[in-house]
């Protein structure tokens, strides 16, 4: 039986090593991927650097970060992506790009060629991509609403009639 979404952050947690990061690392998760990003200590990156620290996590830690990938990919039959955060700057290990079809009017569309033709992006595909980023910025209160919302209503359909 598939394990709901909303489950899916604390079994993840649940098979990480304690002693990765300096604290509970965050899982972001959708129907395609599951993203684990943890922070690391910052005093240590101060001794030595930002890259050199990163870098030896991701070295240190593959072969375990696999293994557990694979069975998480196993149990949700999403990907698996990792990354870190040191000082406030976030580093993603590879990662999807997922793509998405959508069908724009003219207005629409002149919105995205207008980016393109500004130097903001290279293709439609990049301006899309950077207007659903500048809305999750600047919407993100209410985004963050509109999941909590989404949380209750699939509790309550977990538990109307089948």
């Amino acid at each position: 039986m598939p394990v709901a979404t909303d489950d899916i952050p604390g079994w993840v947690l649940g098979r990480l090593p304690d002693g990765w990061f300096v604290q509970p690392p965050q899982v972001d998760c959708d129907d395609d991927e599951i993203l684990i990003v943890g922070a690391l200590d910052d005093a240590r990156a101060a001794e030595v650097g930002h890259a050199a620290l990163v870098q030896g996590f991701r070295a240190e830690t593959r072969e375990q970060r696999m293994r557990i990938a694979n069975e998480i990919e196993r149990r949700f039959d999403r990907k698996v992506a990792w990354g870190v955060t040191v000082g406030g700057e976030r580093t993603l290990f590879t990662t999807l790009s997922i793509p998405v079809m959508t069908r724009l009017r003219l207005p629409e569309r002149q919105v995205l060629d207008t980016l393109v033709q500004a130097g903001v992006a290279r293709s439609r595909s990049e301006a899309l991509a950077w207007c659903v980023r500048l809305v999750g910025k600047h919407e993100a209160e209410w985004i963050e609403e509109l999941r909590e919302a989404l949380v209750r209503v699939n509790e309550l359909r977990r538990r109307g009639p089948a």
